[in-house]
């Protein structure tokens, strides 16, 4: 066994972990944050994409010993004081999930494109999501999503003049 010291979601948890448990595992099984998926332990799909210390990895493809001393943000983590972040309401109010399964993947990963480009164009969302596999959408409205929160969040951010 292996003491792991991680920050996830803002909590710092210090946990013994088998040295071979996969991040994705390690997330579901021990601190219970079912969010992160796992479609298909090959880091094709997507489905259990985390932020590590800021940037997009997929969980499949690390240890858990590989994140110790990190700062984890999951899916759970982007809500704050029960308001959904403009991504998760830009899935909800432009119809971007159908059966949900990759829509926690899809969404970290967008939040990493618009941290690196506030302002995307759909093309470059399209690319900024490349690495995640929809089975059920189009994936237009998973771009709308991702330009409704782009949208908000710029709004946001704007200031108001009086």
């Amino acid at each position: 066994m292996t003491t792991v010291h991680v920050t996830v979601n803002g909590v710092t948890h210090r946990s013994e972990v088998e040295p071979r448990t996969l991040l994705v595992h390690y997330l579901r099984e021990q601190l219970n944050l079912t969010g992160t998926h796992i479609g298909c332990d090959t880091s094709q799909c997507g489905a259990c994409v985390v932020h590590m210390n800021g940037a997009s990895v997929k969980a499949c493809t690390l240890l858990a010993v590989q994140a110790d001393g990190a700062e984890i943000t999951t899916i759970e983590g982007l809500a704050s004081n029960g308001t959904l972040h403009p991504l998760q309401e830009g899935f909800w109010e432009k119809h971007g999930l159908q059966c949900g399964y990759c829509t926690p993947g899809m969404i970290m990963a967008a939040a990493d494109l618009l941290q690196q480009h506030p302002n995307p164009t759909d093309d470059e969302i399209r690319h900024g999501l490349e690495g995640n596999l929809c089975r059920c959408t189009g994936y237009e409205n998973i771009v709308c999503a991702v330009r409704y929160a782009a949208d908000k969040i710029h709004a946001l951010l704007r200031p108001t003049s009086f």
